[in-house]
């Protein structure tokens, strides 16, 4: 690619080149100095040791520039430099002294780059010193001990000339034991944009805001009827909660003339926050969230931050389209699930911000683009696509507008590519922020300076940027906002722009695009378990009487396993795909027949029970249970092979269905119980059991008659004989009756000498004597005289002696 900043058919001037050349000699006339001191008599190897011993001991000593402001001076402002010095080498350097220096303009925008790459090479130029007054000295520089500096210049010291960026490096200077002369031991280079007054043509800037995270949440409700979420972890709270990433994004962006691009899956998220939620642990179990009182804060600072502004919304969840257009457009159904994460998208973010966003906009990863990304992009509606300019290349000496047309009604919006990527990297360190900060602003003037056209320029910085990249992101673009050469302009605006007609607008090749992207990008696997799910949920969505509880959190997601957050985190994504599946199968399975066991069947004809058990919160309907016999000559089900019932069952129930059965013959039938859906799909497990039948002929019949009817006489002359047995017991009972009344005499005699209970007995035995069948008193004692006459006495008969 040609350098896209560089002026075609410039050159250095001889003075110009003449005043390098001499700042080179100068710079190398310590080195030649010392090497004249040298003693003569020394040898040549030790000679070599001590030129090796020099140059090993140059850049020992680390500059960090931790601070520059004004970033951007003007006219009339004191330029403060501030930073440390760290003796990283073994021998106390003394005589050190800090100076700032200031080179000639870089003139191109690949000149910068260079600079940026050796900001602390000691052997690079460095510019002519302030001196004077503006230098900082420390008396000796410990090894190990990092020492402050702090230098402040006005600006007109500088000899700052034309407008421009000019380098501003800050050297350490100062002595060591090897090295005894004065001579640079260390060096931090940074940039000074110049544009102290309007410039004539500003150019328009559209800087990009991103408000997006990885999936917290996954299809998991409670079974209450509020269907209170569950989250995966607690990690989202950490990112909006004081002073995490999200939190810093929001206070950071509040200030700021931005186009705000959202996920509108956090904002879902972080909306089923304000009210109950459940945070899933590592072990399973699941314990109340805490943070709704952040999650309320937070969404009212975004709602306070985006009231005015543009807000740009992603599909939901912010699906990876190379990946969907490199593994996922063969996978049936993968992109329905695109279309339906856009349209989930302004409904989302106009209910819980109230903006209507703009969902005209897609953004794939890093801007790569190729013809099937861009054809995925816009399957879903959106017909312009954030690219960037690495991706779409151009071969001109200047940076052309974002906007270009690319066939098909499709607008490129392309991104600056060294804008977009000033802030990558680790910028926890003051020091690397401060110089990613500074090149920046000095990558933007540089761009404004190439033509006097005015041009519409995007950065599109990484999605997820850290606390410290945001930080300095929002330090970069306040001084933008407030320089004198560039003005704020939303992304519609700069996608409406007029297109550079030089600029390119053939979209690369498939082979063009980044391996190193491609490597991170979701695998068709994935896309097939996606859809594998899909198919589950469509079978399962028929039977449910409330079918939108399980349908809307799973086809949400469903999205956010198409989520470019997965890049990098295979392993995570395959687990949240293999969680959703599984919870899915758990739902399903929430329906299902009871087991079995053998049922014994004797007769022609009976009634076989199969219950089909509903686990659910909710109702099941729309189902049909078929039982089917493996041998219908011996068993038959409703007349036939198999018979069908439809199945209604409330939530949390089980209801049993009845089907009638007759037999042929004797013997074992194999039966299947089935449940299928309306439309002739098999749903669950089938239930396999036995039935045992055992067939009743008349003959059997005829022979069981007749054992009964033995049986019945059997008993009949077992009674007729107790009965006549009964009667002779009465009569033998009968007489010897009579026999104690013909002893009667002889009892009184042992009776009581009492009067009245003799009189009583006296009575009594005269009523008894008095009956034809007096009752026998079973305390008379036993006759012990013999009878007067040998004939039986009769009945009633009283014998008086």
């Amino acid at each position: 690619m040609a350098e896209a900043a560089d002026f075609q058919g410039t050159s250095a001037s001889p003075a110009r080149r003449l005043l390098r050349r001499t700042g080179a000699l100068l710079a190398g006339a310590p080195l030649l100095a010392g090497l004249l001191q040298l003693p003569a008599a020394t040898p040549a190897g030790a000679a070599g040791q001590e030129s090796l011993q020099a140059a090993s001991s140059a850049g020992s000593v680390s500059v960090a520039v931790d601070s520059l402001s004004p970033s951007a001076p003007s006219e009339g402002d004191t330029v403060t430099v501030s930073g440390t010095v760290t003796n990283n080498g073994k021998q106390t350097v003394t005589g050190a002294h800090v100076d700032l220096q200031v080179g000639p303009p870089l003139e191109t925008r690949s000149a910068i780059d260079t600079l940026a790459k050796k900001s602390d090479d000691i052997q690079g130029p460095s510019g002519e010193k302030v001196g004077g007054k503006y230098t900082e000295k420390f008396s000796a520089l410990t090894p190990g001990v990092a020492e402050p500096f702090s230098i402040s210049v006005p600006t007109d010291k500088l000899d700052l000339g034309r407008d421009g960026v000019y380098q501003l490096a800050v050297a350490l200077s100062g002595k060591t034991a090897a090295q005894s002369w004065d001579q640079v031991l260390g060096i931090q280079r940074t940039f000074l944009p110049w544009q102290p007054e309007e410039a004539g043509t500003m150019t328009k800037t559209t800087f990009l805001w991103p408000l997006v995270s990885s999936a917290h949440m996954a299809a998991e409700t409670g079974s209450n009827e509020q269907q209170t979420p569950v989250f995966r972890d607690d990690e989202l709270a950490e990112e909006i909660a004081p002073g995490g990433r999200l939190d810093q994004m929001v206070s950071l962006g509040k200030g700021l003339d931005v186009t705000w691009v959202v996920d509108p899956d956090l904002l879902a998220s972080v909306d089923a926050m304000t009210g109950s939620y459940e945070v899933r642990g590592a072990d399973g179990s699941t314990t109340p969230g805490k943070n709704q009182e952040i999650a309320k804060h937070w969404l009212a600072e975004l709602q306070q931050a985006v009231t005015g502004e543009e807000v740009a919304a992603l599909p939901f969840g912010d699906p990876d389209l190379a990946s969907l257009a490199h593994n996922g457009t063969n996978v049936t159904g993968s992109l329905s699930h695109l279309k339906e994460a856009t349209d989930a998208a302004e409904e989302t973010v106009d209910t819980i911000l109230h903006v209507k966003p703009s969902t005209d906009f897609a953004w794939p990863v890093d801007g790569a683009v190729d013809p099937s990304i861009v054809k995925v992009a816009t399957s879903a509606g959106a017909d312009k696509v954030i690219t960037r300019s690495d991706s779409l290349q151009d071969n001109l000496s200047y940076t052309p507008s974002a906007a270009r047309p690319i066939g098909g009604g499709t607008t490129a919006v392309v991104a600056d590519s060294r804008l977009s990527t000033a802030f990558r990297g680790d910028l926890t360190k003051a020091s690397a922020s401060t110089l990613a900060v500074q090149r920046f602003l000095a990558q933007s003037l540089t761009l404004g300076l190439q033509t006097s056209k005015q041009r519409s320029v995007v950065v599109a910085p990484q999605r997820m940027p850290s606390v410290s990249q945001a930080q300095a992101m929002a330090e970069a673009l306040a001084t933008l906002q407030d320089g004198n050469w560039s003005e704020s302009q939303d992304l519609t605006a700069a996608a409406k722009a007029k297109p550079d007609p030089a600029a390119d607008t053939k979209v690369p090749s498939v082979s063009a695009y980044p391996s190193s992207l491609r490597k991170q990008e979701l695998p068709r696997a994935a896309f097939e378990q996606i859809a594998r799910t899909q198919r589950k949920l469509d079978k399962f969505k028929v039977i449910l009487t409330r079918q939108s509880r399980v349908v809307t959190p799973f086809g949400r997601a469903m999205n956010r396993e198409m989520s470019t957050s997965w890049r990098g985190r295979g392993i995570a994504a395959v687990g949240y795909r293999d969680g959703i599946e599984s919870y899915l199968n758990g739902l399903i399975d929430g329906v299902k027949l009871i087991q079995k066991s053998e049922t014994k069947l004797s007769g022609r004809s009976a009634m076989i029970p199969v219950t089909v058990q509903n686990n659910l919160v909710q109702g099941v309907e729309h189902l049909e249970l078929r039982l089917t016999s493996k041998n219908p000559t011996r068993l038959k089900i409703g007349g036939d092979a198999y018979d069908e019932q439809p199945v209604t069952v409330n939530g949390g129930h089980a209801q049993s269905v009845k089907f009638t059965t007759s037999a042929n013959a004797n013997g074992r039938a194999e039966v299947v119980a089935q449940l299928y859906t309306e439309d002739g799909q098999k749903y669950g497990d089938p239930v396999t059991f036995d039935v045992k039948v055992t067939e009743v002929t008349p003959t059997v019949m005829l022979v069981i008659g007749g054992g009964v009817l033995l049986l019945v006489l059997a008993g009949f002359r077992m009674y007729t004989h107790r009965k006549r047995a009964a009667a002779r017991e009465a009569a033998e009972d009968d007489t010897a009756e009579a026999d104690d009344e013909i002893d009667g005499p002889q009892s009184q005699v042992d009776a009581p000498q009492n009067p009245e209970a003799s009189g009583v007995r006296l009575k009594e035995e005269s009523e008894a004597g008095s009956g034809a069948d007096g009752p026998e008193q079973p305390s008379d004692p036993a006759p012990d005289t013999a009878a007067e006459s040998a004939d039986p006495s009769g009945t009633g008969e009283r014998v008086d002696r």
